[in-house]
């Protein structure tokens, strides 16, 4: 229930996004989003954890981490305002993948032959959402490119710092780090008329973003990351439908096509995962906890 409610905040979030971009600056909404992340984590967090919340081994990896999810969120923000949220969100949803290949290069985790078919199963599903002639290929398909990359390296330093960091902790630093990071350039791009007449879609935005990343936290403080990834493409779904609802857009036949592709390379991968971790606790080699 966890992971799910997590997604639909993240697809809501992705359309209320690209409705919010009509009505303020871009780089307000991505500074608000940030800015109330940190504010509302460390308003929830710090009267339980006190100054434990601010302790972390890891500042520098936390910091890298807060600039990745502020880069991806970016390009999200930007790329929603030409691309549709569906498909968008289906190539987003690419990344589990990429994000294994890097663990397999960085991390020298081994790649079974099935995990790198189903990679490339995602990637033709991609090819048939961005094909030229579709409704998608523009140059605006830079964005969910450079998101798919940014997002990938994120998983990873995520997977890293997990036991390490308490989870909170590193929630308010993500926080804290893109609000810090926004802050001068917001500057830029300001409109005190804009926030007044259009706060409720500024709160909104920085409500999904942080409610949604608490769900994903407590979702994987109670099960693993192979059980829950499969339920995270509930995303696409939810999308798709909101951008229908909200903006009267449906992918065309062959861009279903792709997006059934790729959730089928993303859950295929989750459950190869699943089955790779029963047979390592059935060997008593599995890892204490797996993120």
């Amino acid at each position: 229930m966890l992971i799910v409610v997590a997604a639909l905040c993240f697809a809501f979030l992705d359309t209320a996004t690209k409705h919010a971009t009509l009505l303020a600056p871009v780089l307000m909404l991505l500074w608000f989003r940030y800015v109330f992340q940190a504010v509302v984590t460390f308003a929830l967090r710090f009267p339980v954890q006190k100054l434990h919340l601010l302790s972390t081994p890891n500042p520098r990896f936390q910091a890298l981490r807060g600039v990745l999810l502020l880069t991806t969120s970016a390009c999200s923000f930007f790329g929603l305002q030409y691309l549709p949220v569906g498909e968008f969100t289906a190539m987003v949803m690419l990344s589990p993948l990429v994000a294994t290949a890097l663990a397999a290069w960085l991390l020298k985790n081994p790649v079974s032959q099935q995990r790198w078919l189903l990679m490339v199963a995602g990637l033709v599903g991609v090819l048939l959402v961005i094909r030229p002639g579709g409704q998608v290929f523009s140059w605006a398909l830079l964005f969910p490119v450079l998101l798919v990359g940014t997002y990938a390296w994120f998983q990873v330093l995520t997977s890293r710092l997990s036991g390490e960091e308490n989870p909170y902790t590193t929630h308010f630093y993500t926080g804290l780090v893109g609000a810090l990071v926004m802050t001068p350039i917001a500057a830029f791009s300001w409109s005190t008329a804009a926030l007044l007449a259009h706060w409720p879609w500024f709160v909104l935005i920085g409500f999904l973003g942080t409610f949604g990343h608490l769900m994903l936290i407590r979702a994987y403080m109670r099960a693993s990351a192979p059980v829950l990834t499969p339920f995270l493409y509930t995303q696409i779904g939810f999308a798709t439908l909101a951008g229908w609802l909200v903006f009267d857009h449906a992918p065309d036949a062959l861009a279903w096509l792709g997006i059934g592709v790729i959730a089928a390379s993303g859950v295929g991968n989750a459950l190869l995962s699943a089955r790779e971790l029963a047979t390592l606790r059935l060997r008593g080699t599995a890892p204490a906890a797996t993120l």
